[in-house]
């Protein structure tokens, strides 16, 4: 089971995580972005605290209990709550998703640091072609009109950048006996923190109902915060954290297949180049790590 756990988690996360769009384009014309996420929160972390009391998992002791808030500040607050806020002062989405689309490489460097995790030339040119690929399916999908962007923005996208990043690091250092269940529970608590001072400090908290925003928030709070982040929690504490980072460069070519299947929007060559590039440079990430 673990085994069979192991090898298909990837692509499992990959397909979750890449409907994440989905579910904000359906949901956000209803309901602020900052609030949007603080009541996804809200229902993330009760049922957590469900599922503790279900599978009866071990509470944490006061350190470690501190470094999950820590981490979920990190991942959840300050990397959502980053791109949201760059994406509502006018930064276009395709540079905001091109400067998070750096998060493997910075991940890898901070690793190399902190967890004296080796880089060979494979997993370097993997880590590249990625980047490069993620930034041609994002050119292809994405308007960029560099004229909205300031440096406020900017250096939203930035720090959204360095907390997912840092907080993977941690997690993969820290973490390694945790429950998966209770670690995210205390994760969301540290990530609502964040959240409810930017909605409640910057927002109406005006929403309209709809049955799109139920369906949306519905699949955000269960396949995303729920699913797709246990999974990725399992990956770090299972494998490297270039290897599991480098995943992340699939999802956008995931993104945008699901939207040539669903929404029939067109596969430009940009588009295909791309996807060919990132998983080309996913291969090498991976295969590397395994030859070792």
């Amino acid at each position: 089971m673990h085994l069979t756990l192991t090898k298909i988690a990837p692509f499992l996360f990959v397909w979750l995580w890449s409907t994440g769009f989905i579910g904000a384009k359906y949901g956000l014309p209803y309901i602020e972005p900052f609030f949007m996420l603080f009541v996804r929160f809200c229902f993330v972390i009760l049922i957590f605290l469900i599922l503790i009391k279900i599978y009866r998992s071990k509470w944490l002791n006061q350190t470690q209990s501190m470094q999950q808030i820590i981490i979920g500040t990190l991942i959840h607050g300050g990397y959502l709550g980053g791109v949201f806020f760059a994406i509502k002062l006018g930064v276009p989405a395709g540079i905001t998703a091109i400067i998070v689309g750096l998060q493997p490489i910075v991940t890898t460097l901070i690793g190399r640091l902190f967890l004296n995790q080796s880089l060979n030339a494979k997993q370097a040119i993997g880590l590249l072609l990625g980047f490069v690929g993620i930034a041609l399916v994002i050119l292809e999908n994405a308007s960029v009109d560099t004229q909205n962007m300031n440096v406020l923005g900017l250096g939203a996208c930035l720090l959204a950048l360095i907390c997912i990043s840092l907080g993977t690091v941690l997690q993969k250092r820290l973490a390694g006996d945790v429950s998966l269940l209770t670690g995210s529970f205390y994760q969301y608590i540290g990530a609502i923190i964040v959240i409810a001072l930017l909605t409640f400090s910057t927002e109406t908290q005006e929403v309209i109902y709809s049955t799109e925003l139920f369906i949306a928030m519905a699949w955000l709070v269960i396949g995303l915060s729920v699913l797709a982040i246990l999974l990725l929690l399992y990956m770090i504490r299972e494998g490297e954290v270039s290897k599991v980072t480098s995943y992340f460069y699939l999802v956008p070519p995931a993104a945008v297949i699901q939207s040539w299947l669903l929404f029939d929007e067109r596969l430009g060559v940009l588009a295909i180049t791309g996807s060919i590039l990132t998983v080309i440079g996913v291969v090498f990430v991976v295969k590397s790590s395994t030859d070792k």
